[in-house]
């Protein structure tokens, strides 16, 4: 049996909410963000995006997302698995024809590259 943090509850933090959905106007880029942002990390209680894990994101002409993506640690057990629900959600999104993730080891990630909120909601600052 996997013991997991107080806070984890069905892969994100008990105390995330979840964003307002943006009009579906807003930019194909704005709307896989925030697709992006509802996938968390199982031993951290930041999403993806503002981890700092998602190094590229791409939406060519016939919009097909490509994300070249890393994460926190080459041993990480869900090396298997957050790529794809990446992806996965990048296909939710309307308007997506299709989604792509490289899962990259260089540059390594480090703490440098997540965003404020993630580094307050960690207690860095």
């Amino acid at each position: 049996m996997e013991i997991k943090p107080a806070w984890y509850h069905g892969g994100k933090p008990e105390s995330a909410s979840a964003p307002a959905p943006l009009p579906g106007d807003a930019p194909l880029e704005d709307r896989v963000i925030e697709a992006i942002r509802t996938v968390y990390d199982p031993e951290i209680p930041v999403n993806v995006y503002d981890l700092g894990l998602i190094y590229t994101l791409d939406i060519d002409d016939k919009a097909a997302v490509s994300v070249t993506m890393t994460l926190t640690a080459p041993g990480c057990p869900v090396a298997g698995v957050l790529p794809g629900q990446v992806e996965s959600v990048i296909k939710s999104v309307e308007g997506v024809s299709d989604a792509h993730v490289q899962l990259v080891w260089d540059p390594p990630w480090d703490r440098d590259r997540m965003s404020d909120e993630a580094k307050l909601a960690l207690g860095l600052f």
